[in-house]
């Protein structure tokens, strides 16, 4: 009898109000784009500028409660907002970035802190900190079409109703549309394509029990539990 290989299943989001989903093409992260959490990551804003890492379209979570990872004993909260892209390109000009924009989401780069940590020491890639599953929760898309481009309002995360994270998206170091151009000159930027925008400071852990609520001004809420 012959083998057969099961198609890996496209990742997806859905889109608010609507039954459609959102096909995930790639997951781009951007680091270090807010200056008080470069500070606080031992950096400075002045003299490094922000760079991109990547996560896996699977370690998108939607609608659960995000389980807590194995290997770790350091899991930390990271809010940003999300953007998605309904087309791409290479070198795409700043002044047409938006115009790639499908909508925006509320996520959460959880991380696995201190293997992130191992892997600086030793010089290597971040994925094992970074790419792991669940890592990357989301809340359903909201069209730009409906909200505009949000350029300035609040981004917060509360742990138990207590403020941990807060900044403001006019604090961005690299500007939504400044980010897409950036990279569009290192990669072929597709429709399907999301940019975690960064990190206001504050980032730290979590443990089992904790609710956590996330909230990007225009864009809406995220809220779940770690199990």
């Amino acid at each position: 009898m012959p083998y057969v290989i099961a198609q890996p299943q496209v990742a997806t989001l859905p889109v608010r109000g609507s039954a459609d989903l959102f096909p995930v093409h790639r997951i781009y992260c951007v680091g270090r784009n807010y200056a008080a959490h470069a500070i606080e990551m031992g950096h400075d804003p002045n003299k490094e500028p922000p760079f991109f890492f990547q996560k896996n379209p699977d370690n998108l979570l939607v609608g659960q409660d995000f389980p807590y990872p194995s290997k770790s004993s350091d899991v930390h909260h990271e809010i940003e907002m999300v953007v998605a892209l309904k087309s791409g390109g290479t070198d795409i000009p700043v002044e047409s970035a938006l115009d790639h924009v499908y909508g925006y989401a509320v996520g959460l780069d959880m991380t696995r802190r201190d293997l992130q940590g191992q892997a600086k020491d030793l010089g290597r890639p971040w994925e094992v900190g970074k790419a792991f599953e669940h890592s990357a929760p989301c809340t359903a898309l909201v069209p730009a079409s409906e909200i505009g481009h949000p350029s300035e309002g609040a981004v917060w995360l509360k742990i138990n109703g207590e403020t941990r994270q807060s900044g403001d998206l006019n604090q961005l170091i690299w500007k939504v549309p400044e980010m897409i151009a950036f990279l569009s000159e290192l990669f072929e930027l597709k429709a399907g394509d999301l940019i975690m925008s960064g990190t206001p400071s504050g980032v730290g852990p979590v443990k089992r029990g904790d609710k956590l609520h996330g909230h990007v001004a225009g864009v809406g809420d995220l809220q779940l539990a770690v199990i």
